[in-house]
């Protein structure tokens, strides 16, 4: 599959990784050049500096021949009009925008752009967990790897008596 990022952030560039090491032919595209180094050594895909909503980068690009474009700025406007530009001057099949505000994404889905929405998938989860447990999320809420955890007293010390006394008289 031949997939264009446009963005690479922490988001760009770990999605941008995960799908180059799973076969796939990746372009990456940022303003920053700098931003590229958050990929790996071993990614085997094209970086384009340039802006994403840009008609010329993306061409330049590929965005032609490409299967899938995703918009993965900080900007949700930004994302919107990159992927309504790969979608209609493009013919690109598929593209995802990810959207901040969930009244945006409902809008741009109305214009025929499939959204990615983290304020309602971190909503999800931690609802989910709080009913049913961390590891009812899919991996999406961890557990910790520290007992006890950091910060915490230690074990024995009088401060952590003092707190486990405190919390004893709160469930009273």
């Amino acid at each position: 599959m031949r997939v264009i990022i446009i963005g690479c952030g922490r988001v760009g560039a770990r999605t941008a990784a995960e799908l180059d090491q799973q076969g796939d032919h990746v372009t990456v595209i940022d303003t920053d050049q700098r931003a590229f180094n958050r990929l790996p050594a071993t990614f085997a895909g094209v970086t384009v500096r340039g802006n994403g909503t840009a008609e010329d980068i993306q061409r330049g690009a590929g965005a032609e021949m490409a299967d899938l474009v995703m918009a993965l700025t900080e900007g949700d406007n930004r994302n919107a009009l990159a992927t309504q530009m790969a979608k209609h001057t493009f013919g690109v099949p598929r593209v995802i925008a990810k959207i901040n505000d969930p009244l945006r994404a409902e809008a741009f889905r109305s214009l025929g752009i499939e959204t990615i929405c983290r304020t309602v998938i971190l909503s999800q989860a931690l609802i989910t967990a709080a009913h049913d447990g961390a590891e009812a999320t899919n991996g999406m809420v961890e557990p910790p790897t520290a007992e006890p955890l950091r910060g915490a007293p230690p074990l024995g010390s009088r401060a952590h008596e003092q707190a486990t006394e405190a919390v004893a008289e709160e469930g009273a």
